[in-house]
């Protein structure tokens, strides 16, 4: 491959990973072709955008980019496929789902919400973490509980009092 072809290649990487704001490194080497095909699938079906790359072009990227993902490096061995997206946790849900009939991808690390995490053995944190908009839901909910609540408690005792003042008006008008 010539320097420029090279240069091309990192200067493409770099663009995608300004782009994404989160990206797996996985393993999907010995997967043959029907799988590979059915895992691009999954990926697009997902908004996942899936891409092998060279190791070494991948780091020169990552360093072009300035991502603070250095412990990641140690892992950029052997077949590397990255997984970009806009949401932290959609790859790993989709990998986890993919892995009850494929033995791969397997992970080797990921770059979430400027956090690092790095072996196969974090995919049910991965999957656990929530989004920013699911963070922000769950923050909205939270907010508005003490709310429904007091609206909650007002309309029952609205009625509780409603069906005391009836009752009392049914009463004198028996007495009368």
């Amino acid at each position: 491959m010539r320097r420029e072809e090279k240069s091309d290649i990192i200067n493409s990487l770099a663009e995608t990973l300004r782009e994404y704001s989160h990206f797996y490194l996985t393993d999907t080497a010995q997967l043959n072709a029907a799988d590979t095909s059915d895992l691009r699938r999954k990926c697009f079906e997902n908004q996942i955008k899936l891409v092998v790359v060279k190791n070494t072009l991948l780091k020169r990227a990552l360093e072009q980019v300035g991502l603070e993902c250095g412990e990641l490096f140690p892992v950029l061995k052997g077949s590397t496929a990255v997984m970009f997206s806009n949401n932290g946790n959609t790859p790993a849900k989709m990998i986890k789902e993919f892995r009850r009939s494929h033995p791969k991808p397997l992970i080797k690390g990921a770059y979430i919400e400027e956090s690092v995490y790095v072996g196969e053995n974090l995919l049910d944190t991965l999957v656990a973490l929530k989004s920013r908009e699911e963070l922000i839901g769950d923050i909205i909910m939270l907010l508005q509980s003490p709310a429904k609540n007091v609206i909650s408690a007002l309309q029952s005792g609205g009625s509780t009092i409603h069906g005391v003042l009836e009752t009392l008006s049914k009463k004198e008008e028996s007495i009368s």
